[in-house]
């Protein structure tokens, strides 16, 4: 409950719709309580009477009662949608605003699925829930409440049967919610696991078609919507048990109560538009039980929704913000003090043991085996995760003390997937900063060799469209380079970014980062040797500990590893072509 009312305070700004649209459902209910009670009325003085007048303005009445009940149904339709729609929305950007501040190790606990599981589906099913409770629950129990009052006004012994009737029909109503809410729960689980299926599938699916797995991904596929289906099916079933119960109970009350009535008719005790007008109100609490089990559904639907929204909601940022703004003037801009990093849920550091310094326009060179931890490095200095252990340095300060938005803004990142967004190229090129002028973006171009695909595609304002499909992996990775140079960063970092370049693009691109004019600190992680050859240090990682630091010619003559990997891209005549270049 406590989970629930933190969530409400989003639909604070929806109070009035909150409340005018129940107090026009009870307006309409209002008026279809008198319903049977005019139509006792034509029955007992009109028709019994042969008074066709009466009958006529009865009928008017009616009519009347009809309009009136429209006009409210129709208005209380309208705000309690506004409510929902609004409250969806801003829980909505709520939750993407969390998720957005949340830090990698947060996101990774979660996973890309389910949390896109929250934001659509989730919410959605709240959006339905708080639609269907502003209407109805007011409406419903005052319905049948109200109709039960209304039959003791009737005939009080006729009535008794409601005051059985009703109490055995919450119970059937209530309990079955109780078992399905977990259930409901459970089956948006299965979900989440089919929407991390199919989203692994659509991100590989030619990885997938060049190992001919279509059949074997169909298979497990669907075993898993299987297993969904049959969650579904058996939370369904329980559902279903709430129609026919209640249809059995108010049948029963209905045969009861005709039976009663026949009886007191016979003996003159009660008139046949009494009866009439109590079959109504029974028909009226059936017709509100139907919409109450609907609206039960749909709430124990969104409230296990809630709580899955809640859950993420309620995760904090495990990094700290700091308050410092402004680094030393004559530090390295980059120095690793015994830094160590060790991922959540692993037993052992992805990466430890790293000392070293980068001083200011150097270039840095990283290389090692897949899973050796060169990527693990380069997410700490912009502070993706927090070291587990030592220190990482920028500018003399301690990155965890810096403010993180300080210590981005001196980063430019290039990670190893190239990762464009919808919009054109000149906005993607702004993402650094929106003061970044067309002049700087396109020099930043240049240097990225991008030049070409822009003038292929018409201009800085050529559509980019999602993920960068219309553009190959070359020409997002020299873009995503290029975006990272518009922001004209004091550390550039280039997670194996260049893979997909060939090596005469490579070394281009090298040689103009060198010829910057802003004089970055540079971190190229790569598998290539070629592409670090010329760096002022390597680093060269195995298995997460560094193993040699040093030069190109130092490392070659006393890193057994850099040795290897080296000598396994070139042969010996070729490096000492090489070495003749240089």
């Amino acid at each position: 409950m406590i989970r629930l009312k933190k969530l409400l305070k989003y639909l604070s700004d929806y109070k009035k719709e909150s409340v005018l649209g129940p107090l026009f459902k009870l307006l309409e209910a209002s008026f279809e309580l008198f319903v049977p009670l005019v139509v006792a009325a034509i029955i007992d003085k009109g028709i019994v009477n042969g008074d066709y007048g009466y009958i006529i303005r009865m009928c008017l009445v009616l009519v009347a009662l009809g309009i009136i009940g429209l006009v409210c149904s129709i208005t209380a339709q309208f705000f309690a949608a506004k409510a929902a729609v609004g409250f969806a929305a801003k829980l909505r950007h709520a939750l993407f605003k969390h998720i957005t501040s949340l830090s990698h190790t947060e996101i990774d606990k979660f996973g890309y699925s389910t949390l896109t599981t929250r934001m659509t589906s989730d919410i959605n099913q709240v959006q339905a829930g708080t639609n269907l409770v502003l209407r109805l629950f007011l409406r419903s129990p005052f319905v049948v409440f109200g109709a039960m009052i209304m039959a003791f006004t009737v005939d009080v012994r006729c009535a008794m049967i409601f005051a059985v009737a009703i109490p055995a029909l919450t119970v059937v109503v209530f309990g079955i919610m109780l078992i399905t809410m977990p259930l409901y729960k459970k089956a948006q689980k299965e979900l989440d696991r089919i929407l991390k299926k199919t989203r692994e599938n659509i991100t590989g699916v030619r990885v997938i078609r060049a190992f001919c797995k279509e059949e074997s991904e169909i298979a497990e596929f669907e075993e898993e919507n299987e297993q969904l289906v049959s969650i579904q099916k058996f939370v369904g079933k329980i559902s279903a048990l709430m129609n026919p119960l209640t249809y059995v109970i108010i049948n029963a009350a209905v045969i009861w109560l005709i039976y009663r009535g026949a009886v007191q008719v016979n003996l003159g005790n009660l008139s046949q538009g009494k009866v009439v007008a109590l079959y109504n109100y029974m028909s009226q609490i059936l017709v509100e039980l139907i919409k109450l089990a609907n609206m039960i559904i749909s709430l124990t639907k969104a409230l296990a929704c809630t709580n899955r929204i809640a859950d993420v909601m309620e995760i904090k940022n495990s990094l700290e913000n700091g308050t410092v703004k402004d680094g030393i003037a004559d530090a390295p801009a980059v120095e690793f003090n015994g830094a160590a990093l060790t991922y959540r849920g692993s037993r052992e550091a992805a990466v430890e043991g790293l000392t070293f310094r980068a001083a200011r326009g150097e270039t840095i060179g990283i290389i090692g085996g897949t899973g050796s931890g060169k990527t693990s490095l380069v997410n700490m200095i912009p502070r993706f995760y927090d070291v587990s252990g030592g220190s990482v340095k920028v500018d003399g300060v301690d990155v965890r003390e810096y403010d993180i938005n300080v210590l981005r803004s001196k980063i430019g990142f290039v990670p190893q997937k190239a990762v464009l967004f919808k919009g054109t190229i000149a906005s993607n090129m702004k993402w650094g900063s929106d003061k970044i002028s067309d002049d700087t973006a396109y020099s930043a171009i240049c240097a990225a060799q991008a030049e070409e695909v822009v003038e292929d595609k018409n201009g800085m304002d050529a559509v980019v469209e999602q993920e960068g499909r219309n553009f190959s992996g070359g020409q997002r990775q020299r873009l995503t380079i290029a975006r990272a140079l518009a922001k004209e960063p004091e550390i550039l970092i280039l997670d194996d970014s260049a893979s997909a370049l060939d090596f005469a693009t490579d070394a281009k691109l090298r040689s103009a980062i060198k010829s910057l004019p802003y004089n970055p600190t540079v971190f190229i992680v790569s598998q290539r040797a070629s592409s670090i050859i010329y760096a002022d240090k390597i680093i060269v990682l195995d298995d997460g500990k560094p193993v040699g630091i040093g030069t190109h010619d130092e490392l070659l003559s006393g890193c057994g590893i850099y040795k290897e990997i080296y000598y396994s891209q070139f042969s010996e005549e070729e490096d000492g072509e090489v070495n003749a270049n240089d």
